[in-house]
């Protein structure tokens, strides 16, 4: 990967997304926006991958958005290189066609709890804390915190976090939905990876349909979903083949509407 801040390993059918920006508590700023959406073009193109883990390095998950890098932007360049673009790239990581677990190794704040958002697992550590500070900087999230947060937990939650500036703790995280599994210290990336290994053991195909069958029911991303399932419905079909071979042949295809 050109930008070492994030990282991309590959291990049998796991691959490990890590956000390497411990001094800066792993916020980001565009380059790395930018390697994270090549991470997942990474992930996607090994067909070998069944699982992900998304994690971060040294003592925090991640604290979101460098305000470094926005707070000199004018409004134009903060909607759209920033918040647009940033949009985008985490709605790249939550379209994986594998399932993603977010090992959760210290606070997820900010558009760090929306990383986490995008994950389809969340293993939290038993001392970090999740929120959405924005609005006492006089901002709001910009990366999906008030509408794939609202999807997939609530608005109730969403509202406490957003507008009352409510900081939850894991085991308070895990009752409101906003994780799944909470561990000891030091101990999220192994149980993500033994979660990991489970889900790699079931079917790949009916796995990758499921996330996208979820998906749709929760009023996320249903027209990529549906044309995908479409599409690979009919990619298996005699008829396509009977198509593209009489186009390579130059004549006209018979259909005989075999599955």
């Amino acid at each position: 990967m050109a930008d070492p801040r994030i990282e991309v390993t590959f291990v049998g059918p796991i691959a490990t997304i890590t956000v390497s920006r411990p001094e800066k508590l792993n916020a980001f700023d565009l380059d790395m926006l930018k390697e994270l959406s090549a991470a997942c073009d990474a992930v996607e193109a090994n067909g070998e991958i069944r699982v992900a883990i998304l994690t971060g390095a040294g003592k925090a998950f991640s604290a979101g958005g460098d305000i470094n890098a926005w707070a000199a932007m004018t409004p134009n360049e903060f909607g759209h290189a920033w918040v647009r673009f940033g949009h985008r790239v985490f709605e790249r990581l939550a379209t994986l066609r594998v399932p993603l677990i977010a090992a959760l190794n210290g606070h997820a704040l900010g558009g760090g709890l929306e990383l986490a958002a995008a994950a389809d697992i969340r293993i939290a550590e038993t001392q970090i804390k999740l929120g959405l500070p924005e609005t006492g900087l006089g901002m709001v999230p910009g990366w999906s915190g008030t509408q794939r947060l609202v999807r997939r937990f609530g608005a109730q939650v969403v509202r406490r976090m957003a507008l009352g500036g409510e900081i939850f703790s894991a085991n308070e995280g895990q009752a409101l939905g906003l994780v799944d599994h909470v561990v000891e210290t030091g101990a999220a990336v192994a149980a993500a990876q033994a979660y990991a290994e489970r889900i790699a053991k079931r079917g790949p195909a009916a796995v990758e349909v499921a996330k996208l069958m979820i998906a749709s029911a929760n009023g996320e991303d249903n027209g990529t979903a549906i044309e995908a399932l479409g599409s690979i419905l009919v990619a298996k079909t005699a008829d396509l083949k009977e198509g593209v071979s009489a186009f390579a042949e130059k004549r006209e295809p018979v259909f005989k509407g075999e599955w």
